[in-house]
């Protein structure tokens, strides 16, 4: 509104000049629009379609959960890799972002993906296991302009609680891909979901078999 009104009060003293040079300059002025640059779109990972779990008896064992990301994850941007030209190159989508860092969208994911075999906790709560996942990769990579797919990869570690201290059970390393429905932003959530679904389901039959 301020602007327009500085705009305004512009072309107003361009007519009184009575120059006709400026008078040029200052119509044509006057007559761009000014440009606005459109706010980033956010995305998540939407709903999580709920499933009936099969009953489980007496208490859920309780584990603890932490992700953490490398720094090229920390924040909100939406990466991707153009592997035909530079694949070691991570680009981001200008108008495009995360609602909310990866690492937390994936803490989130796993939460509601466990929650039917365990009491989820967060670090420091008492839990007897503690779940630590570092997210090493989480970006749309384009083999062609036209094809790309969501790459997620993390590494798993499981640590029991004892009295002594926490003792290191067992780690994993989980690599995943899942082909994106178009080749743009909106493409590249999809992707992600669905690996970052895939992954917890893997990390979920991985911990049954964690002694």
């Amino acid at each position: 509104m301020k602007n327009a009104m500085v705009s305004g009060a512009f072309c107003a003293r361009v007519a009184r000049s009575g120059s006709a040079f400026f008078l040029i300059l200052g119509l044509v002025a006057c007559a761009v629009p000014t440009q606005r640059t459109a706010a980033p779109l956010l995305y998540d990972f939407g709903v999580r379609p709920t499933t009936v779990a099969a009953p489980v008896a007496g208490t859920l064992p309780t584990l603890a959960l932490s992700v953490q990301a490398t720094p090229a994850l920390d924040g909100s941007a939406m990466l991707y890799r153009l592997a035909y030209a530079d694949g070691q190159q991570l680009r981001s989508y200008s108008q495009a972002r995360w609602a909310m860092p990866p690492a937390e969208l994936v803490l989130q994911r796993l939460r509601e993906g466990l929650s039917s075999q365990y009491t989820v906790l967060r670090p420091g709560e008492g839990a007897q296991r503690v779940l630590q996942l570092e997210l090493e990769e989480f970006s749309q990579v384009f083999d062609a302009p036209e094809r790309s797919q969501g790459e997620l990869r993390l590494r798993a570690t499981v640590r029991q609680r004892m009295a002594s201290g926490e003792r290191l059970l067992a780690q994993r390393n989980v690599a995943l891909q899942r082909p994106a429905p178009s080749a743009d932003a909106a493409g590249g959530v999809r992707a992600l979901s669905a690996a970052t679904d895939a992954a917890v389901l893997e990390l979920a039959q991985w911990l049954q078999t964690v002694r």
